[in-house]
Parts: structure tokens; C-alpha cells; sequence
């Protein structure tokens, strides 16, 4: 008697997602913040599944880390899908401080020095 398995569904490659692309146009990093552009815009018709769930996961706003972990895309293809949203006007990248700017590091010392003497 044979053993009937169910077969699985074809598994595809992340980076085929991407075109094989594996940098993206905008500085996205780990900690950057996504968001939905605007919540009344109309999704083109031919936007890609995994592009659809990370939108529709920027309906709050996220990390880029915590879309990757959600739909367990690596990060690298999370960071290209999320930029070609951009260009398409779908999501907004927050400003990301990264400390490389005097005003940012202004910014950054100014919240280390409450955070002190909060617990002093």
C-alpha cells in the first residue's frame, strides 16, 4: 500500500520577490519606522502578495525589523519591498536618528542626561 502524502506548496525564493535586487533605494535600517502614506490610497491591482501583508502590517506604524520577523522575510528582501513602496507613494519612512549629526547627537545626549537623573 502506498503512503498518499499531501504535497506542499512550491516554495519560492525570498530574493525572487525582489528580482533578485538585494539593496534598496532608501537608507532603511533595523530600527527605521514604516508607515502607511496614506490610509485612503488605492493599492495597484499587480502589488504582490508579500508587498500587500507589509502594507497592510504598516497600517501601524512598525520596524523594518518587526515586518521581517512577522512575515518571516529576511531582512535584506523586507528592506527592498518596503522601498519599492516608497517609491510608489504607499508607505512613509520615518526619519531614523542615527547618531552621525551633531543635532542628532545633541538630541541623543539631551535624552541620556533625563533618563539620569530620572533614576538617580
Amino acid at each position: 500500500m502506498r503512503s498518499h502524502r499531501r504535497r506542499r506548496g512550491a516554495r519560492i525564493r525570498p530574493y525572487t520577490f525582489t528580482g533578485g535586487r538585494t539593496r534598496s533605494r532608501h537608507p532603511l535600517m533595523v530600527q527605521t519606522l514604516v508607515s502607511i502614506a496614506d490610509p485612503r490610497a488605492e493599492l495597484p491591482r499587480n502589488l504582490m502578495p508579500e508587498s500587500q501583508q507589509i502594507y497592510e502590517l504598516c497600517a501601524q506604524v512598525r520596524s523594518v525589523a518587526e515586518i521581517s520577523a512577522e512575515l518571516k522575510i529576511p531582512l535584506g528582501v523586507t528592506q527592498v519591498l518596503l522601498s519599492d513602496l516608497a517609491d510608489q507613494g504607499l508607505v512613509y519612512i520615518h526619519p531614523t536618528i542615527t547618531g552621525h549629526s551633531p543635532s542628532e547627537n545633541q538630541v541623543l545626549e539631551r535624552a541620556l542626561r533625563g533618563l539620569e537623573r530620572l533614576f538617580q
